[in-house]
């Protein structure tokens, strides 16, 4: 059974080009060993063919249902927001990204195009569940990004091509000694005592932060 390649572990080329499209018949049977891999793990919501060595643009999603995308282009988006999202090629390591809302995509078995939304009441061209209460609107806007993720990977790009890291909010108030003061260095996020963080703020390379830890 294929491996998940493990980026932080080793740089491996397979996972940043893009990637040889295929017909619905093969397709669909390299979904089947992605969904079967993706069943083993049981800690993911989605898998890339490229992610285990495979050069096919396919990928399998499984959200609310279980989706395979063969050839999949985004046709149109909608409504920028920021996410945090993690990914079985960077395990422990969970990134600032941004992605959108609402898309559109059209893949080879599905010309028409399907909708993804985690908008109130978004309307989905595959979609199985008509609630529209708050857990099925997060469901929505996850199954959205994780739709998003995969097609990236078939691309070529992981989530440290789409990090967005948030801009430091710097406090110029006065602190005591004594304090406790949050303080980064863009990557990382601490609280000490203000006569401890001062030595690391006049060396310029920390700056007091007072926008909340930074994850």
């Amino acid at each position: 059974m294929n491996k998940v390649i493990n980026c932080l572990k080793h740089d491996n080329l397979v996972i940043n080009k893009k990637f040889k499209e295929v017909s619905v018949e093969e397709g669909m049977a390299i979904a089947t060993k992605l969904f079967q891999i993706l069943n083993e793990r049981k800690d993911g919501i989605g898998l890339a063919a490229n992610q285990v060595g495979i050069d096919a643009q396919v990928a399998v999603v499984n959200v609310r249902e279980p989706l395979v995308l063969i050839n999949p282009k985004v046709i149109s988006t909608d409504n920028e927001i920021p996410y945090y999202e993690g990914c079985l090629s960077f395990p422990t390591k969970g990134i600032h990204t941004k992605r959108y809302e609402t898309i559109q995509i059209q893949t080879a078995q599905e010309e028409s195009g399907w909708v993804f939304s985690g908008t109130p009441n978004g309307n989905d061209g595959k979609g199985s569940w008509e609630k529209n209460d708050t857990q099925d609107n997060e469901l929505r806007l996850l199954e959205s990004i994780c739709v998003q993720h995969e097609i990236d990977h078939l691309n070529g790009m992981t989530i440290m091509d789409r990090e967005n890291k948030p801009k430091p909010i710097v406090s110029k108030k006065s602190y005591s000694r004594n304090e406790i003061v949050g303080i980064t260095n863009g990557d990382t996020y601490k609280e000490i005592k203000y006569k401890k963080a001062k030595p690391l703020i006049d060396s310029g390379e920390w700056v007091v932060y007072i926008g909340g830890p930074i994850t």
